[in-house]
């Protein structure tokens, strides 16, 4: 975190990497009170040409509007936490008023969601399995999403996702699962 620590970080992945094209603040940290600076050499290196795009994850609509108003620069993406137990509805609308892409991290809420029966009834009218009709969601929703595989088979399940569209009727149940209590990862507002 910080203007300097940001470059400095920024020059330790290029040193492994050919090209960047997306580099992201991971957490804002309010409590350092640092993610303003951080930003601001994120957007030097986008400036300078180091970097094809800059983003965040985990920020806020109130993150979000702080960085903007300081730089005038708006990230390309924030990664989030989102899922059909939390879908974040605040964060997409402000990330749809900036032009800012949404990415759902554990879009699969972390497998929890795999059993759940209302998932597994879709999948099964679906002909999919629980994990494509959730990623079909997000995919449908307009979400860039990020699931983790740890096989090939899962990768390919997940891939397949694609082939899978849901009826409104289906996606107005996924829609009403949405939880005030969804959250699973730490709160960005609470580090």
């Amino acid at each position: 975190m910080g203007y300097d620590g940001a470059l400095k970080a920024f020059d330790a992945s290029a040193a492994k990497l050919p090209r960047i094209d997306l580099f992201l603040i991971h957490w804002p940290m309010p409590s350092e009170d640092r993610y303003v600076d951080t930003w601001k050499a994120l957007v030097r290196l986008r400036e300078d040409g180091r970097v094809g795009s800059i983003g965040v994850s985990n920020f806020s609509p109130d993150h979000l509007d702080r960085i903007v108003d300081a730089t005038g620069v708006v990230p390309a993406l924030n990664q989030i936490e989102l899922h059909p137990h939390f879908q974040q509805r605040a964060a997409r609308a402000a990330h749809e008023r900036l032009g800012i892409v949404t990415q759902s991290w554990s879009p699969l809420g972390q497998g929890t969601l795999l059993t759940d029966p209302a998932i597994v009834a879709i999948a099964e009218a679906a002909g999919a399995t629980p994990a494509q009709v959730i990623l079909a969601w997000h995919v449908q929703a307009g979400l860039g999403v990020i699931p983790k595989a740890s096989s090939r088979a899962r990768i390919e399940e997940n891939l397949a996702a694609e082939k899978v569209t849901l009826t409104a009727e289906q996606i107005a149940k996924i829609d009403a699962m949405d939880r005030e209590d969804g959250r699973l990862g730490p709160n960005p507002d609470t580090l």
